[in-house]
């Protein structure tokens, strides 16, 4: 079962960083986000993949060119500045044997069970599975009294609220949603949970993604501490 993995956006609030470096290979310790994203998924038997590439195609095929990695990695130009669903329909050629796939984006990481999640989309039989999680708060948060006394603050919580978390599965007929501009976040999943082919698999534990260079900074603290995404042996 391949993988599809979305790589070909702009990393636009990584500053510089993120304009001679693509996400998918800021490095987290000494490999770049996709080595850890890749070593997730081979950890599951899910080890052929196919890599939506577009701005700073050249960088990521230059690493894969010296990587062990790359027998069981197909990197396709996508477009440089083409849409998230659009770039999933661009691949459509690479997934023609496959009955289902997994997609995910290139720059975030979970200590998620993809064994689990296969089961659970395998278990309801809808077209498309999506991975719910909790975001952490941006900001701290204050609980204030009627007379404007804060009584609590809290650094950053996990909200209660869920997100998509990326770490999808779908179906061969999610190519009847796609179209050459299709945001997939916009349209073509509101399409599919309002006809109920689309489902959410609840994750509760860790989840990242690294949007902005605190966010890479992040990481490499967390990686030191033990790397919580990182498969058990």
């Amino acid at each position: 079962m391949k993988t599809v993995i979305l790589c070909g956006g702009r990393g636009t609030r990584l500053g510089e960083h993120g304009k001679s470096v693509p996400k998918a290979l800021v490095r987290i310790g000494d490999e770049p986000i996709i080595w850890h994203l890749l070593e997730l998924y081979s950890h599951f038997g899910f080890d052929d993949f196919v890599i939506c590439l577009g701005f700073l195609a050249a960088e990521i095929k230059g690493y894969f060119a010296d990587s062990p990695l790359a027998s069981n990695v197909s990197l396709v130009e996508t477009g440089l500045d083409t849409n998230t669903g659009a770039r999933i329909k661009k691949v459509k050629r690479f997934l023609q044997s496959e009955e289902r796939f997994c997609v995910t984006y290139g720059d975030g990481l979970a200590d998620i069970d993809l064994a689990k999640l296969l089961d659970f989309h395998r278990d309801h039989g809808r077209i498309a599975t999506l991975t719910a999680v909790h975001p952490v708060s941006n900001f701290g948060l204050l609980d204030v009294g009627v007379d404007g006394r804060v009584e609590n603050f809290r650094e950053k919580p996990v909200l209660k609220e869920w997100v998509n978390g990326g770490f999808f599965i779908f179906e061969r007929a999610i190519f009847d949603y796609l179209e050459d501009d299709s945001i997939l976040e916009g349209e073509p999943l509101m399409r599919l949970a309002d006809e109920g082919e689309l489902m959410a698999y609840r994750h509760d534990g860790f989840w990242k993604c690294m949007d902005t260079y605190k966010d890479s900074l992040e990481f490499n603290e967390l990686w030191k501490k033990g790397a919580p995404w990182k498969a058990a042996e």
